[in-house]
C-alpha cells in the first residue's frame, strides 16, 4: 500500500489510481526517444530550434503509436491473435512499428538506365509477411510498385 497525492482536485481517488498506472505506458514511449532514437544533448543555437527538433521527435512518436495502433487494431478485428513478425518466423501478438519497419528495411527497388533512358525498374519482391502488415495497416501494394516505366 502506498499513498498518491495529486493537486488535481477534479479525480476522484479511483481516476488517480488508473491514471496513475497508465504512466509505465506514457514513460515507455518517452524512452523509445533516448533508445530508438537516440536522443541527446544538443548544442543548438536558439531555442526555437530545440523546440522544433523536440516536435519533429514527437511527430515520430506519434506516427509510431498510430501505426501499432492501427495495426493492432486490424489484427483484432480480423481476429489474428499474432503474426510471424520475430526472426524465424515466430508468433508476435504486440507488433510495434519498429519491427514493422524493419520487416520491409530489406525492400530494395532498382532502375536501369540507358544514358537519360529508364531501361527497365526492377520491383521489390514482397513477403508474405509484408503483404500481410500492408493489407492489415491499409497501404495498397502498389505503394511498394511501380505501375509502368516512367
Amino acid at each position: 500500500m502506498y499513498p498518491l497525492i495529486t493537486n488535481c482536485e477534479y479525480l476522484s481517488p479511483e481516476e488517480v489510481l488508473v491514471k496513475h498506472k497508465y504512466q509505465p505506458t506514457l514513460e515507455k514511449r518517452h524512452e523509445q526517444l533516448k533508445s530508438v532514437y537516440s536522443v541527446a544533448p544538443t548544442f543548438l543555437k536558439n531555442e526555437g530550434r530545440v523546440e522544433a527538433l523536440l516536435l519533429l521527435y514527437y511527430a515520430a512518436l506519434l506516427v509510431q503509436a498510430l501505426i501499432e495502433r492501427e495495426l493492432r487494431t486490424a489484427m483484432i478485428a480480423r481476429e489474428l491473435p499474432q503474426i510471424p513478425l520475430y526472426p524465424e518466423e515466430r508468433e508476435c501478438r504486440s507488433p510495434t512499428a519498429r519491427k514493422v519497419f524493419d520487416a520491409f528495411a530489406a525492400l530494395q527497388r532498382h532502375h536501369l538506365w540507358n544514358g537519360t533512358v529508364l531501361e527497365r525498374i526492377f520491383e521489390p519482391n514482397l513477403s508474405t509477411l509484408q503483404r500481410q502488415l500492408l493489407d492489415l495497416l491499409g497501404v495498397p501494394e502498389t505503394a511498394y510498385l511501380a505501375s509502368k516505366l516512367r
